[in-house]
């Protein structure tokens, strides 16, 4: 069997939160979630008052993510998440990122 066919599919998903979810520890709360779950990727802030994230690894890992992102820290509201599916870029981590446009 060749090695490849042994390699978990790492997936990359690329999520848009929408509600209370500035100002409510959340971008915390999800590098520590996603740290846990051992995902990879990153998370910030948007102007519009959305959090963005991705989130690498293997498809179950990063569905169960997603579905917390539904729920979020004790004090977020969260009303939208949307998520779209990307090519994974290999990244390794899990970091609060700045907004820099």
């Amino acid at each position: 069997m060749p090695e490849s066919a042994q390699l978990p599919k790492i997936i990359r998903a690329h999520v848009l939160i929408s509600g209370r979810v500035q100002g409510v520890g959340y971008r915390y709360a999800t590098v520590d979630t996603a740290s846990q779950l051992g995902l990879t990727g990153w998370v910030r802030n948007l102007p519009d008052n959305r959090v963005e994230a991705v989130f690498e690894g293997v498809r179950e890992v990063v569905d169960e993510m997603i579905r917390w992102c539904h729920i979020g820290p004790p004090a977020a509201m969260v009303q939208e998440v949307v998520t779209e599916y990307e090519q994974p870029e290999g990244l390794r981590g899990f970091e609060v990122r700045r907004f820099d446009k």
